[in-house]
């Protein structure tokens, strides 16, 4: 395997170093000390840099996406829900006029890169998520009533920058 190839994929194995690289924001020589690859630390720094270079564009923004929030959700068994489920993992369904959880629902054109950058923003901000998904259409975040103009903010920043 070539250094190259080598570094491509000691970075696609940490995701904050990818989005860092995406971002412009590496110091890449410091980069390379962390990165358990054989060869000298100048040729991997070099070869960070040049994959930097070839990272596609940041596709989680610049979304159509309407960005609601639901009040009043709670855990149900999809199977016992009688309320509209406003999102379904396995089993376990988060339905309306079931509790005091609070979804927020982005709707549009949106890429799952979204779910992810606002999944980071939340923890970065403390907001704990009870719940989370994405399709092509749709993210759906669940959290805590008081979370929730926090949550909402968040992900109105994320989609629609």
């Amino acid at each position: 395997m070539s250094l190259a190839a080598a570094t491509r994929d000691a970075v696609r194995e940490r995701p904050f170093l990818y989005d860092a690289l995406r971002a412009g924001v590496v110091n890449y020589t410091a980069a390379a000390r962390t990165l358990d690859i054989d060869g000298e630390e100048d040729a991997i720094a070099t070869a960070l840099r040049r994959f930097a270079e070839e990272l596609p564009a940041d596709s989680a923004h610049d979304s159509d996406a309407r960005v609601s929030m639901q009040s009043g959700l709670g855990r149900v068994e999809s199977t016992d829900a009688e309320s509209a489920i406003v999102l379904q993992i396995g089993d376990t369904a988060f339905a309306e006029d079931a509790g005091s959880l609070t979804g927020v629902v982005a709707a549009g054109d949106l890429a799952s890169a979204a779910l992810a950058e606002v999944l980071g923003r939340l923890r970065a901000t403390d907001v704990a998520v009870k719940a989370a998904a994405v399709t092509d259409n749709a993210l759906v975040v669940v959290v805590s009533r008081r979370a929730g103009p926090d949550a909402l903010r968040i992900v109105e920043a994320t989609v629609q920058k």
